[in-house]
């Protein structure tokens, strides 16, 4: 192994994710010399084993779906889906697994990337192992950001590895449709990507362990999304656990508890995520491998004045665009430690991440679609808030009647009834992903009751719900 004299920065990320990408382009805007260090592709996960390919396989499927209940148009799209072409499609919107436009990106704001494996060594140092075996060490005159993202979590299945089962990974980057896929989980991306490769052409089988999907939404939210993926022709069953999976002759076996035994070509565990920080030398700043670091709202890392951890790596919310709001509140937070200016530390101030207690909103691109912001009624009720639940029906709205023939959806709103501002939004239907941010600004911006209903939405459009639950909350 061949080792480089030591080179210093201002700031060092490791991870070249969406969330190390934000942190390297807040530093560098502030004028801090920075680092990045990327073990495989700079664009990370999401970029081509999670947002971006599972939404461009979603995307055509959801708008077939659209087109199939409105008359006049439903009768042209009756046929299957070009699966070849949504592929290419999806292949498009990865780049092709390659990452020459994001690392012209990373050039193109003055970060230096550095190609290898990251470790800590120490407080403040960095050391590289390059592909080739070089041994770069890079110290960090500031900050070192952690933004190495999560891993799928697999069970303790014997013999699993020589199943070959699919992650996410080979779920969203799969080149052709498996005639039969079992789908293991009832979370997010479970049931969105049996929500596409159904649609694909694949028979799906859902084994959800728990009583219904979406369990961390409202009840109604998993509630109308297993109907939709029923009706679709997923075979969803609840309550099931798989006790075993082994590969026979190319099929998968799976074996549930109660004894069922199903086969198919492809299995997808959908189960969880692991932070993936158990080889970044935590041990060597007194931290344990493999752990979640907890953080403050500066998304330093408890007990230490130079290391943050941002994104998925925290344990505070995983997704994405959450993440890339906290490398924009780590970055602004490290520049104006550097710069020695006033920390604006109070809530929702610029050096804090305060919407991840309040306000994360999340899309579920199945069909029908699943949003939701801030807490559900159960959370609220458990954190001690006086609420109550407004709920609503979409075929109340003109503009739910025009999007498509027998709308159904369903929309929430869980008000503090002390404060008289929303703690919590949930809308499910068609197309309504694009609504919820109306319900984060509200949720974020404290914005009163009286308020709202000053806020006069257009008609007629889904918004128009929005009417209908201040109307329902006021009686």
């Amino acid at each position: 192994m061949t080792e480089t004299e030591s080179i210093a920065y201002d700031v060092v990320v490791l991870g070249a994710g969406p969330v190390g990408e934000n942190v390297a382009d807040r530093t560098r805007a502030a004028g801090l010399t920075t680092a990045v260090v990327e073990s495989e592709l700079v664009g990370g996960e999401c970029s081509y084993w999670a947002c971006m390919p599972s939404k461009a396989l979603l995307r055509p499927v959801i708008a077939r779906g659209d087109a199939r209940r409105l008359p006049g148009l439903a009768q042209a799209v009756q046929g299957p889906l070009d699966t070849a072409a949504v592929l290419a499609r999806r292949n498009y919107f990865t780049s092709d697994w390659k990452d020459d436009g994001q690392v012209a990106w990373l050039n193109g704001i003055n970060a230096d990337l550095y190609r290898g494996h990251g470790r800590l060594a120490g407080p403040r140092t960095v050391t590289v192992t390059g592909p080739d075996g070089t041994l770069t060490t890079l110290t960090a005159r500031h900050a070192v950001a952690v933004a190495t993202g999560t891993r799928a979590q697999l069970p303790d299945l014997p013999g699993l590895a020589e199943v070959r089962p699919w992650t996410s990974r080979e779920a969203t980057s799969a080149q052709q449709a498996p005639g039969r896929l079992i789908v293991v989980g009832g979370g997010v991306v479970a049931t969105e990507m049996a929500t596409a490769w159904q649609a694909l052409g694949s028979r799906v089988t859902l084994l959800v362990r728990g009583k219904g999907v979406l369990n961390r939404m409202e009840p109604f939210a998993g509630e109308l999304v297993a109907d939709g993926l029923k009706e679709a022709g997923v075979d969803v069953r609840t309550g099931t656990s798989v006790r075993s999976v082994t590969r026979e002759n190319g099929t998968v076996v799976a074996v549930t508890d109660s004894g069922d035994r199903i086969e198919a070509d492809e299995i997808l565990f959908a189960t969880g995520r692991v932070p993936h920080t158990d080889d970044i030398g935590l041990d060597t700043v007194g931290l344990q491998p493999g752990s979640w670091l907890s953080v403050d709202d500066t998304l330093l890392v408890e007990g230490t004045d130079w290391l943050y951890a941002v994104g998925d790596v925290n344990h505070r919310a995983l997704l994405t665009h959450e993440g890339k709001y906290q490398a924009r509140i780590a970055g602004a937070a490290i520049a104006a430690r550097v710069a020695d200016t006033p920390l604006l530390d109070a809530p929702w101030g610029a050096h804090v991440a305060t919407a991840d207690h309040h306000a994360v909103p999340q899309v579920v691109f199945t069909d029908p679609e699943a949003a939701a912001v801030g807490l559900s009624l159960a959370e609220a009720e458990q954190a001690g808030y006086r609420v109550r639940a407004v709920d609503v029906e979409f075929s109340s709205v003109a503009g739910a009647g025009l999007y498509a023939d027998g709308y159904r959806g369903r929309a929430r709103m869980v008000v503090d009834l002390e404060a008289e501002i929303l703690r919590g939004v949930t809308f499910v239907g068609p197309g309504v992903g694009e609504l919820i941010h109306s319900a984060t600004v509200a949720i974020a911006g404290e914005v009163p009751i009286s308020r709202l209903w000053h806020a006069v939405p257009s008609y007629p459009t889904l918004s128009e719900v929005w009417l209908r639950l201040l109307e329902a909350y006021r009686g």
